[in-house]
């Protein structure tokens, strides 16, 4: 399977997406749509709000098949479990309306989700409202939000895709370790890396 994900990355590269786009947030700005309810796999619609802790809340875009987030998904957990220990949220947006018949169906997720052990929020973004307002590019792309759901970081996850072990700078758990201290996020904005969403076609 591995070996599969590594085949196909350079095929994807057309995918690669680390522009900007109309509607994006910069840093320091507020949340949009932070009371719009999103389908959860649970089975329950839940907002930004309903998630956000006290030190603020991460919203990152993602999917079930990019091979970039197959390779950084088995960090999410870990990732979820920083964001516990600093009182900081966490929900995973799926933005692939173009895809929804598909790979990227509400019952796709929940089945991807069951079978990589997803213990947070994974939600459906219905006609990319929310990759679109605020400026979401790839799967993956983290956004962190502040106690006051002002944009605090935003970018990739950290500087290997590839493994974990590899890692060098984790940009996300830094940002996230930063709000848990009530300090300003050092290094506030990263280029993401991934595959472009699949947003809906105006």
């Amino acid at each position: 399977m591995k070996k599969l994900i590594f085949i196909l990355i350079p095929l994807l590269s057309l995918n690669v997406f680390a522009g900007s786009r109309d509607g994006k947030i910069g840093v320091g700005e507020k949340a949009v749509y932070t009371d719009v309810k999103m389908m959860d796999i649970s089975g329950e619609k839940i907002s930004l709000q309903d998630v956000k802790k006290e030190n603020g809340v991460v919203v990152l875009f993602s999917c079930n098949t990019c091979p970039f987030v197959l390779l950084w998904e088995d960090r999410f957990s870990d990732i979820k479990a920083w964001a516990d220990k600093n009182s900081v949220g966490m929900i995973v947006v799926n933005s692939n309306h173009q895809k929804r018949n598909g790979d990227e169906s509400f019952e796709a997720m929940k089945t991807h989700a069951a079978e990589k052990g997803y213990n947070f929020h994974y939600v459906l973004d219905e006609n990319s409202l929310l990759a679109n307002a605020l400026g979401g590019q790839t799967t993956p792309h983290a956004f962190l939000f502040d106690r006051n759901m002002e944009l605090a970081y935003k970018g990739a996850i950290d500087d290997s895709y590839k493994s974990a072990k590899e890692v060098q700078q984790a940009y996300l758990k830094d940002a996230i370790s930063d709000l848990g201290k009530g300090e300003i996020v050092a290094l506030a904005e990263t280029k993401p890396v991934g595959c472009s969403i699949k947003r809906k076609k105006e």
